[in-house]
């Protein structure tokens, strides 16, 4: 890069470059109707469905990670929670409509993030090397980078994890030997994107959501040679990156 550091810059794809917590959202709502539907005569409510199955299905993702297949068994075990707590006889047919219900989350449209080719365009046009690590399995990530065109940008440098925490960071890390005052996590991700990077002692960027999933939400502990920014679009991206770069080269003439 002419005049400016060469940063490297990890991004994560769900809910940084593309939409997925609302898909979940809308799955959720649909699910909701459902169980009023069978148990709202023994006065359940939404806030009492919404809560079992949100305990349910963050105790699943500590055990199983980003496995396709957890997020319909948190929908049957909830509804079977329910239907022993009041005595109703479930059925077959309600839970492989449920299954079939959850699973359909995977197949939804994949829709960027506002700005998300002009931000990978503008960074990868000044010269900053980029990857792409994402949580989940190969097939349904694979689709989201496909249709996104996403190999565009990050070329082999793609990373999918079924478990996204410290140690699968620290292997990316080693493996393509990054310099960690010049590397960056950009994600949306509390839990999964930045704690690891602040524990990994690269930079990280907290795209702040206005509605996030509660297992992303969790205190950061204070101890990290990294620095830590916040913004709330993907293209205030480019402009940071630039900002440390400078401050980089400004930092390494004096």
């Amino acid at each position: 890069m002419t005049g400016t550091c060469q940063q490297h810059l990890i991004f994560d794809l769900d809910d940084t470059l593309v939409y997925c917590n609302k898909y979940f959202d809308q799955i959720l709502d649909a699910f909701f109707d459902r169980m009023l539907d069978w148990f709202g005569k023994y006065g359940v409510t939404v806030e009492q469905v919404r809560s079992k199955q949100l305990e349910i299905d963050i105790a699943g993702v500590h055990v199983v990670g980003f496995a396709s297949h957890h997020f319909p068994e948190s929908l049957i075990a909830t509804y079977r929670h329910f239907s022993a707590a009041h005595h109703r006889i479930g059925s077959d047919a309600e839970e492989a409509g449920l299954v079939k219900l959850g699973l359909s989350v995977y197949d939804q449209e994949v829709e960027p993030y506002p700005g998300m080719v002009e931000t990978l365009e503008r960074l990868r046009g000044e010269g900053h090397a980029l990857y792409l690590y994402t949580g989940g399995e190969d097939r349904i990530q694979q689709r989201k980078i496909d249709q996104m065109k996403l190999g565009t940008y990050f070329g082999s440098d793609i990373f999918i994890r079924q478990h996204k925490n410290v140690q699968a960071l620290e292997g990316i890390l080693r493996a393509k030997s990054l310099p960690r005052p010049s590397t960056w996590m950009i994600g949306n991700s509390l839990r999964t994107d930045i704690a690891p990077a602040l524990s990994a002692d690269i930079n990280a960027v907290y795209l702040k959501q206005e509605r996030e999933w509660a297992y992303n939400l969790i205190e950061l502990g204070e101890s990290s040679t990294g620095s830590l920014h916040t913004v709330a679009r993907l293209p205030e991206v480019p402009e940071l990156i630039s900002r440390a770069a400078r401050a980089s080269v400004q930092k390494r003439t004096l």
